[in-house]
């Protein structure tokens, strides 16, 4: 790219050692059209991967909770990452979503799902390439003097678990025997507790169900002890890839019977899952991420 700039700059000023003709009025004359040369063009300036966020439409959200000077939203989790593999399938999935259910937006990075849909590149980057959670506790607002206690006491429900190697700043790791592997098998829609959002997602109903519920009665107790409402009684740990504003869950049942549908017709020979393998627990204070757990190397 420097290189392109370079020509381009060295081609408009190769003259410029020479002195210009006088005009009348003492004015340098004007350079001939053609050796004006036009400025390069823009996708040649971009790099490779360049997207666009700024061209794409934003959803706008609503906040869950008011904000309280001193409080700090609250959010603990398992992250999740998508594997490569599984991104083709899910790719025809959300191109399938985004044809039945237009107003769609990709979760936290807010971007137009049908705008993504028309370029692989963005939807592969912007959306499927971005890291996911799977809930364990109510987002709710914490108060700053409990953030420490908090936190503390999390991390030490953890250690209390067999199997445990605990690192001096107070992280704990899990011992590979403990991991378990999550697999998203169930197509699902939800709803928040205010209804101002929907959410497309996938639900673990098999594959690390037990394991998943455990560590929410786990992060429950804790909540409990600093008056925080607790997790719903029936967990249905899933991972949420798009959303929409209000309540439109009639339009997303639909719009997931299409997709198995769709997708029963492509891959018949087995059912569609995305398998990914537990790796950490993480707890987020406003923009500051607390590990809790994590998987010994």
């Amino acid at each position: 790219m420097d290189a392109l700039m370079a020509n381009y700059a060295s081609d408009s000023d190769s003259d410029g050692g020479e002195a210009a003709a006088a005009v009348p009025g003492g004015a340098k004359e004007a350079p001939e059209a053609s050796e004006v040369l036009p400025p390069p063009p823009l996708d040649l300036l971009q790099p490779p991967n360049f997207v666009d966020y700024a061209a794409m439409a934003q959803g706008s959200r609503v906040r869950s909770f008011p904000h309280v000077e001193g409080n700090y939203a609250l959010h603990v989790y398992i992250p999740v990452a998508i594997p490569s593999e599984a991104r083709k399938q899910l790719a025809l999935a959300m191109k399938k979503a985004a044809s039945l259910v237009p107003d769609l937006y990709a979760v936290d990075a807010d971007y137009a799902l049908s705008e993504l849909c028309k370029d692989e590149q963005k939807l592969e980057k912007v959306l499927l390439s971005r890291e996911f959670h799977v809930s364990l506790g109510r987002p709710v607002a914490i108060q700053v003097h409990q953030i420490d206690s908090f936190v503390a006491m999390l991390r030490q429900k953890f250690q209390s678990q067999k199997s445990l190697t605990i690192s001096t700043d107070g992280e704990a790791f899990i011992h590979d025997e403990n991991s378990y592997w999550m697999e998203f098998n169930k197509w699902e829609h939800f709803v928040n507790d205010d209804c101002t959002r929907s959410f497309l997602s996938l639900e673990v109903t098999r594959t690390g169900l037990l394991e998943i519920s455990k560590q929410i009665v786990m992060v429950d107790e804790v909540y409990r002890l600093h008056g925080l409402p607790e997790f719903y009684k029936n967990p249905r740990p899933h991972i949420s890839l798009v959303w929409a504003l209000g309540d439109i869950s009639c339009r997303l049942k639909q719009a997931i019977k299409d997709i198995e549908k769709h997708q029963s017709s492509k891959c018949s020979s087995q059912k569609y899952n995305v398998r990914c393998k537990f790796s950490r627990i993480v707890c987020k204070v406003g923009k500051k991420v607390y590990d809790i757990c994590k998987i010994a190397d």
